[in-house]
């Protein structure tokens, strides 16, 4: 096993880590990434990534002393990372797992806490809480960040709205928590410099909404017409969307503020949505 200093080792690369690694990167850290095809291999190859092939008749070669960021998406096994390198766990330096709230289920519209217990009522649920438990039972210096609902640039209410699918479904009560990608980040960074294993960490915003709300908001800033109401019976929906709207909490950060000094810089989603506005300097986003 090779001994990198200052190294980010991805257990998946998706939205939220790429988020993470170019932060990283600008303070000079080495970025590594697992790869299941050739394919993917080079594409990590040329986005200046380190890519770990991952063959599961060998055990990759892990950097020791490195942080890691887990963030694969897990099956009813729980999270496939943890039988690559899960026996490799206790060499790291620092492990952040990539959560959702999703593990403590419905709440009626009750505040769920860092402490709160998990109650997963949809099978992803499940799947997360399978999933930490699996890395807490590794040894290493797990972290687990339960996240709500992500947006930031590409992803948001504007993308739905540009492309014509973006719906007020109203249900009476429904709100949920969200959290802009470059918060993840902060927290994530936050926690790497005042690392405590075993910590539960909630990176989310300080306002808890219903969902059309931020539809109306961003069709308002992008001066188109906003989406007419449908109700949550009659709007047909996928049996992912039926799941999110079985379920309504709210996300406190109190804790995790504390503990990290950490802050959201989008505390609202008002907040978020005008950023990205703002940095769309190509007008990606004009009606």
């Amino acid at each position: 096993m090779k001994k990198l200093q200052r190294t980010l080792f991805c257990v998946g690369y998706g939205y939220s880590a790429a988020a993470l690694a170019s932060l990283l990167r600008e303070d000079d850290w080495v970025i590594m990434a697992t790869a299941r095809t050739d394919d993917k291999a080079d594409v990590l190859r040329s986005e200046g990534i380190v890519p770990v092939q991952i063959d599961q008749e060998e055990t990759p070669d892990v950097p020791i002393n490195a942080h890691w960021l887990i963030s694969a998406p897990p099956g009813d096994d729980g999270c496939p990372g943890v039988k690559v390198v899960g026996d490799q766990a206790k060499a790291a330096r620092w492990i952040g797992y990539l959560s959702t709230t999703g593990v403590y289920g419905d709440l009626g519209g009750r505040w769920a806490f860092e402490w709160s217990e998990t109650r997963p009522q949809s099978t992803p649920g499940e799947r997360r809480a399978l999933a930490e438990r699996q890395w807490r039972h590794t040894g290493g210096p797990v972290h687990t960040f339960r996240l709500p609902g992500i947006y930031g640039p590409g992803r948001s209410s504007f993308d739905r709205l540009k492309i014509g699918k973006a719906r007020r479904i109203i249900k009476a009560g429904q709100v949920f928590s969200r959290v802009h990608v470059d918060d993840i980040v902060s927290c994530l960074k936050a926690s790497i410099e005042r690392p405590n294993p075993g910590g539960v960490y909630h990176p989310c915003d300080d306002e808890p909404a219903p969902p059309q709300d931020v539809i109306e908001y961003a069709a308002k800033l992008l001066q188109m017409d906003v989406p007419p109401d449908i109700s949550v019976e009659n709007a047909n929906l996928s049996e992912m969307g039926k799941r999110f709207y079985a379920e309504c909490k709210r996300v406190s950060n109190a804790r995790t503020k504390s503990e990290l000094n950490w802050s959201p810089r989008y505390k609202t989603y008002r907040d978020g949505l005008v950023s990205i506005l703002n940095a769309d300097t190509n007008g990606a986003f004009e009606k």
